[in-house]
């Protein structure tokens, strides 16, 4: 499995980072744009650096420019798609089995969400993404996922439909159970659930959910 941490630009607590590098241990480090300021502050060089450096400070991309070993891929500001979402289909294209994404949430919430949505690329191309702070971990599911209580990442699940509707959905192990219910917009039914069990169960039948798991 070729894991891969991808630092796109947004709120990053530096301390968390670090604690996430050092006990996930990635196989590969990407730099989206001004996510190249985090690894900086960590004095930490990526093998690949990705984006229009449009957002970036001039002295940090000079400091990266300055380093040897680096790849990189230089992008136009005027495009279709983020520099993140060039940097996810580039790991893959690349190898890329398990991504990670760093600083893909903060007080951009289009960003945030645009970002929720590249979740989906995992789905299509079948690897494995999340997006993770010191808050949440997020991951968008079409398949039934296992939790292990002592595993997981935070206190809360919250389960939101992405597609119209999510059906004959059933959670076993949770404080809230369902059996075969159907999950479906404009609707908070599935958050902040809780596991009360040793493992907890979510399974489903048809649709895609976003699968949200929260510290206070």
């Amino acid at each position: 499995m070729r894991k891969v941490l991808i630092v796109s630009g947004g709120n990053i607590d530096t301390d968390f980072g670090q604690k996430w590098i050092a006990e996930s241990k990635p196989d590969y480090l990407m730099a989206v744009d001004s996510g190249m300021e985090f690894f900086r502050q960590v004095q930490l060089v990526p093998q690949k650096i990705v984006g229009d450096f449009d957002s970036v400070r001039k002295e940090t991309l000079n400091f990266f420019q300055e380093q040897e070993g680096i790849q990189w891929k230089i992008l136009v500001p005027e495009k279709d798609d983020t520099d993140t979402e060039c940097a996810i289909r580039d790991a893959i294209a690349n190898g890329a089995t398990q991504i990670e994404l760093l600083g893909a949430t903060g007080s951009r919430l289009d960003h945030v969400l645009g970002n929720i949505e590249l979740l989906g690329i995992g789905l299509q191309e079948k690897v494995e993404i999340s997006i993770v702070d010191e808050h949440n971990r997020i991951r968008m599911c079409d398949a039934d996922i296992t939790f292990k209580r002592k595993e997981q990442y935070g206190k809360y699940v919250s389960l939101i439909p992405y597609t119209e509707k999510v059906s004959q959905l059933t959670l076993t192990g949770f404080k809230y159970p369902l059996k075969d219910a159907t999950l479906q917009g404009f609707c908070s039914l599935g958050i902040s659930n809780e596991i009360i069990e040793d493992e907890a169960f979510i399974q489903f039948k048809e649709g895609i959910l976003i699968v949200v798991e929260a510290k206070d």
